[in-house]
């Protein structure tokens, strides 16, 4: 089997009915070198089944499953030990992509500028029915993303992009960590080189009670917080950055009567400051 320029990483629990649309914005990328590694965190629900008719159609997906729930970075790990692509790039199993030259783009950015160790870009807020809530940029250049860096994850996720040799080199992502392993992912990213956000729209994020970091707030906010604390000497503004992190995490305590009409203002307020 050729050797791919990108793996793709999926991680994915219980998501039947949703990692189909995620497959399919990438299969539909313009740049065609790549496996799609979908990694399963113990699912108990239809995923295993959809993903294997999705194999039947497409060859270039690889499937890994594990047998109970470990976590988002364990799960990511095992993942990535498989990966073969001189690149990896991060996709959520629901949070498709919307540009079909994301990774053409990404790509040309990365072999042009080797100093960058990662590059990402904005994402579009939909409802779990596809409608548009609002959208955002991510801080652009590596000055800006530093300004940020303690403050909350610069890098979306689902549109992010990095070379696997630098992945290797930081050691993947923290397994003591079950949530915000991706905000310490790119904390230590960031302190080995540059990091970049491209001006436009690469994935959609879909707004639902399923998401991790609403579902299970109080220790994804109290993990962010944890990991934050970690870099205080990597990036500047940590007083301030750690008032505000300490004011998420005592917001979590509201009553959720208080808290979950809130949330979808706060949210977009903190995109619209931090990005």
């Amino acid at each position: 089997m050729t050797k791919p320029k990108v793996t793709i990483l999926m991680a994915t629990w219980n998501r039947a009915g949703l990692i189909g649309r995620a497959i399919e914005s990438v299969r539909n990328q313009s740049f065609k070198s790549w496996e799609l590694i979908i990694a399963d965190d113990g699912s108990t629900d239809g995923t295993p089944k959809a993903i294997k008719e999705w194999q039947k159609k497409e060859p270039r997906i690889v499937y890994t499953r594990s047998e109970v729930n470990e976590g988002i970075s364990k799960n990511y790990n095992r993942g990535l030990q498989m990966a073969r692509g001189e690149f990896v790039a991060m996709i959520d199993d629901d949070d498709p992509w919307c540009d079909q030259k994301k990774l053409e783009k990404e790509l040309a950015f990365l072999e042009k500028n080797p100093e960058y160790v990662g590059v990402g870009g904005g994402v579009i807020v939909v409802d779990p029915s596809g409608k548009e809530l609002y959208r955002y940029l991510k801080p652009k250049t590596d000055a800006e993303i530093r300004k940020y860096m303690l403050f909350s994850n610069p890098m979306a996720n689902s549109t992010t992009l990095f070379p696997k040799s630098v992945g290797e080199r930081v050691d993947w992502y923290d397994e003591t960590t079950r949530y915000s392993g991706d905000r310490d992912f790119w904390l230590k990213m960031g302190r080995i080189g540059k990091l970049h956000n491209l001006p436009e729209y690469f994935s959609y994020y879909t707004a639902s009670e399923m998401n991790t970091s609403t579902a299970r707030i109080r220790p994804h906010l109290k993990a962010s917080l944890m990991v934050m604390k970690r870099y205080k000497r990597d990036y500047p503004h940590y007083y301030p950055a750690l008032f505000i992190n300490y004011a998420q995490y005592a917001y979590a305590y509201l009553p959720e009567w208080i808290r979950r009409p809130a949330h979808y203002y706060l949210a977009r307020l903190k995109r619209a400051v931090a990005g």
